[in-house]
């Protein structure tokens, strides 16, 4: 009789024979289950020919199940766990990407795009619930100062304004949104290309000991696993599934992180791009993609994300909504004007201005008004929200 145990090692096992994304191999747990399918691979019936020599020469360094009954038992020394998706915490939306079909695919990382069958955590949130509410924030490596600056004042935004802010945990634009939400007092989830106790680069080590400690660290690749290159590409497509929209703030024309967007547009998922100096290298990534594809946004604020992603993010919450609320009321510039203002603090007026993508007068004006429907409070320093009413919390 086949226990739950049974299956958890057997979807370890089958990510160790082959690399997560592996269509075939996703089909054949559909179909069969993960334990019938590993008994198949191991005895020489994988379907395609590229499978079967993969599985070859996996088996030849070692025993499957053997390899992911250490990778368990390592797992739980760390402190780290398995989440399958028999688990509740289970990120359903990554099941999205059965129906990812890139146009004029022909690498491996291009067409092998198959759901994840597991993840290894680290970090204390849920993580499904930590992923339901989240934004990818991506970017170049060799990130300008004007990068840096952007990325970390969106993942400071979409921190302050409760959502989980996801990125690679690379140099540059990633490392600085990552430190935006810990800066905001949010949940940053990193995805790696390597297992969950080796992150990399090294030189983010403590960057990844904040997030293990605050959010979450998570991987598709078994504690110990090298970060091999093609590993970040097969990665992407996780963070472009996982999230509810993806930012793209710099890249250079190939870029890994335009790879991530363009997934999330495979996927019909919000796909943003910071624009930038057309003099920069690392802004040609992200103009190339508003030229060529039609549904990315430009986006050049942390109210212009919420935007986007608002409009799905309201359809998909787990909250039922009552009836219109005073704020479904608002005109577009009033609703900048209360998505500008922080969740827990006093902010001035030309502050409010500047996050809003407004002008200081409209920011005024709207102020007022907001002021007259008890949504906001003006203090000696600036302006609040108001405290929410029983009706409105959640």
């Amino acid at each position: 009789m086949t226990t739950e145990d049974d299956r958890r090692l057997a979807r370890v096992a089958l990510t160790w024979l082959a690399e997560p994304g592996t269509r075939s191999v996703h089909h054949l747990v559909q179909h069969l289950g993960p334990v019938a399918t590993l008994d198949l691979l191991l005895a020489g019936d994988a379907p395609d020919r590229t499978l079967r020599s993969a599985v070859t020469a996996r088996t030849t360094a070692g025993d499957a199940r053997a390899v992911a009954a250490e990778a368990l038992a390592r797992a739980e020394r760390l402190g780290a766990r398995l989440v399958t998706p028999e688990d509740d915490e289970w990120p359903t939306s990554v099941g999205d990407l059965r129906l990812l079909q890139l146009s004029g695919a022909a690498r491996r990382v291009d067409v092998e795009t198959a759901p994840p069958l597991c993840f290894w955590v680290r970090g204390g949130w849920p993580l499904g619930g930590t992923l339901t509410r989240s934004v990818a924030v991506v970017g170049a490596r060799a990130a300008t100062p004007y990068g840096t600056h952007v990325a970390t004042e969106l993942g400071y935004g979409l921190a302050d304004r409760d959502w989980s802010v996801v990125s690679g945990g690379a140099f540059g634009i990633d490392s600085a949104a990552h430190r935006g939400a810990l800066t905001g007092g949010g949940r940053t989830v990193a995805v790696l290309a390597c297992g969950v106790d080796r992150p990399y680069p090294m030189g983010n080590a403590s960057l990844f000991d904040r997030i293990a400690e605050t959010g979450l660290l998570v991987s598709e690749w078994m504690p110990g696993a090298e970060p091999l290159r093609p590993r970040f590409l097969i990665r992407n497509r996780v963070i472009a599934a996982a999230t509810r929209g993806t930012v793209l703030v710099e890249a250079a024309a190939r870029s890994g992180a335009t790879q991530t967007l363009k997934r999330a547009l495979g996927l019909k998922r919000p796909a943003m791009v910071v624009p930038g100096p057309v003099t920069s290298a690392m802004s040609v990534g992200g103009h190339e993609v508003l030229r060529e594809y039609p549904y990315a946004r430009l986006v050049a604020n942390v109210a212009h994300v919420l935007e986007e992603v608002g409009r799905i993010g309201d359809d998909l919450a787990p909250l039922a909504r009552g009836p219109e609320r005073p704020r479904d009321r608002l005109d577009d510039e009033a609703t900048q004007v209360l998505e500008a203002l922080p969740r827990r603090r006093t902010i001035g007026l030309e502050s409010i201005a500047a996050r809003a993508g407004v002008d200081v007068r409209t920011a005024m004006r709207k102020l007022s008004m907001l002021e007259e429907l008890a949504m906001v409070v003006r203090r000696d320093d600036g302006y609040a929200l108001a405290p929410p009413t029983p009706g409105e919390r959640g």
